[in-house]
């Protein structure tokens, strides 16, 4: 009894006849008589299903009572109803059959009206999307028509502008090619104008050169060193002289003397750069040229340590002597608002090149020939080292002609060992505080290292200097093998008279 009512309430007979009734009254008006009367059968056969449900429950009840249990309440309230006609529609079922076919068809229900609300609500969205479809399809179109009216145009006015194109192309092929003939012109004609003004320097270098060789075999006999001292200052009065004729200083934005200047930062990266070169590639070069005379390793560093000291010393004094020549020259006519210290450096920034080379790499070995610290042997001249000579002496001559020159640091054997400037050596003694010999100088501009040198530490570093040989044959400069006493003054008449004669002709054919 009780198993039979509890699946009676978990069906839920009851609502789902409220579903039905409350969905026949909202749909009565729409539907046809057909279905508003399939409607009400429906829902009367599952009434009666439900009373007979009720009825079996009701008979279960009474027989729970005995023979007459439950007959008073059934006579009081359901035989009243019975003689109104109310029947019910028993059937062969069982109770369980009843109930799950009830069951099956509210779930059918149910299934029925979701896949409808599911398929009007997809209807929708598929009208909606049909809208949009439809909108894009015709913005499509639209786009379409525009771009097939736009491409018209535009073949017609390109091939109306086409003639005017080549027209123009042509006409630049013209003016380029007459361009290209014009710079061609200019080319030749410039580096004529280079070649003529080469020639003239040239020229003028010969007869100062010539002026002053005759002038001292005229008044004595050829001093060597008096005699090239002579001739650098000729060739240097005759290239200054031509200041006041040519050169006008013109203030630029930056004033030359300024560490900003552009000419500064460029040459001062450029010199840096050739400083490490020479010591990665010359110095090396050097020590195999001298190894190849002496197998003294620690005299061949000095030897090369020595030459890059004393090219810097000839080169700082003949720039000194250059600078206050053309200050001299050029306080004659300079005027204007800024300083003549400017017109001086720029003047020296136009004309780096005007020094003279063979002397003062000629100077540069006779001091090393004075160094007592360094020897080679007898037969052997300092000329050998003459490559590494010339690049020292035009490195250095090119540092002094910075506004804020450079400069290698002071060095002497047996000082104390500065790790900001020096870096020891492989075969160092890295406890020892004193410097035995300098490997390479270091590159300081005033007071700040640029470039660290390369020094030999070891203990009982002192002063003293080493045994050097000395020969009567040793040459005091590279263009003598032999001793200056050994040649004859007749010898050297006879070679500068010789030199005299080549350069006047050379000088004549030249201007015919």
């Amino acid at each position: 009894m009780a198993d039979s009512l509890r699946r009676l309430v978990n069906i839920g007979t009851f609502s789902v006849l409220q579903e039905k009734l409350e969905k026949w009254l909202s749909d009565y008006y729409i539907n046809t008589c057909d279905q508003n009367t399939a409607r009400c059968c429906e829902i009367i056969e599952l009434n009666a299903k439900v009373q007979g449900q009720l009825f079996k429950l009701l008979s279960l009840c009474a027989q729970e009572g005995g023979l007459y249990g439950g007959a008073n309440i059934i006579k009081s309230r359901l035989l009243p109803w019975l003689g109104q006609n109310f029947f019910t529609s028993g059937g062969a079922v069982t109770a369980d059959t009843s109930l799950s076919v009830l069951a099956e068809a509210a779930a059918k229900d149910r299934e029925l009206s979701e896949l409808q609300e599911m398929y009007e609500k997809s209807l929708d969205e598929l009208d909606v999307e049909l809208q949009k479809a439809r909108t894009e399809n015709q913005d499509l179109k639209d786009e379409l028509q525009e771009a097939k009216l736009e491409l018209n145009r535009s073949l017609r006015e390109s091939t109306s502008d086409k003639m005017f194109t080549e027209l123009e192309v042509n006409d630049l092929k013209r003016k380029l090619v007459a361009a290209e003939e014009e710079n061609r012109l200019l080319r030749s004609k410039s580096g004529l104008l280079a070649e003529y003004q080469t020639e003239i320097r040239r020229l003028r270098d010969d007869i100062a050169l010539l002026t002053a060789r005759r002038d001292v075999l005229i008044k004595s006999p050829p001093d060597i060193s008096a005699y090239e001292r002579l001739e650098r200052s000729s060739k240097l009065d005759d290239k200054l002289s031509d200041l006041n004729l040519y050169y006008r200083y013109v203030p630029g934005p930056i004033s030359p003397l300024s560490i900003d200047d552009t000419i500064q930062r460029i040459r001062q990266q450029n010199l840096v750069a050739r400083f490490n070169d020479m010591f990665a590639q010359d110095r090396l070069t050097t020590m195999d040229t001298l190894r190849r005379y002496s197998d003294d390793l620690e005299n061949n560093q000095r030897i090369v340590f020595s030459i890059m000291q004393e090219a810097f010393n000839v080169a700082k004094l003949e720039f000194r002597q250059f600078k206050m020549k053309t200050r001299a020259n050029l306080a004659k006519t300079h005027f204007g608002p800024d300083t003549l210290e400017e017109a001086v450096q720029d003047y020296i920034n136009r004309n780096t090149d005007l020094y003279d080379l063979p002397s003062m790499v000629s100077d540069v070995i006779r001091a090393l020939n004075r160094n007592p610290k360094i020897f080679l042997p007898p037969d052997v001249s300092f000329a050998i080292c003459q490559p590494l000579i010339r690049e020292a002496v035009k490195l250095a001559w090119q540092m002094s002609a910075l506004a804020h020159p450079l400069d290698i640091a002071v060095a002497t054997d047996a000082e104390l060992f500065d790790d900001t400037k020096y870096r020891r050596s492989y075969d160092s003694e890295y406890t020892a505080p004193l410097v035995n010999h300098h490997i390479w100088p270091a590159l300081i501009q005033g007071v700040r290292t640029l470039v660290k040198g390369e020094a030999v530490t070891r203990r009982g570093a002192s002063l003293g200097t080493p045994r050097r040989s000395r020969s009567p044959a040793r040459t005091t400069s590279p263009f003598r093998s032999v001793s200056p006493r050994s040649r004859s003054i007749s010898l050297t008449k006879a070679c500068c008279a010789c030199i005299l004669l080549a350069s006047f002709y050379r000088i004549v054919s030249l201007y015919n």
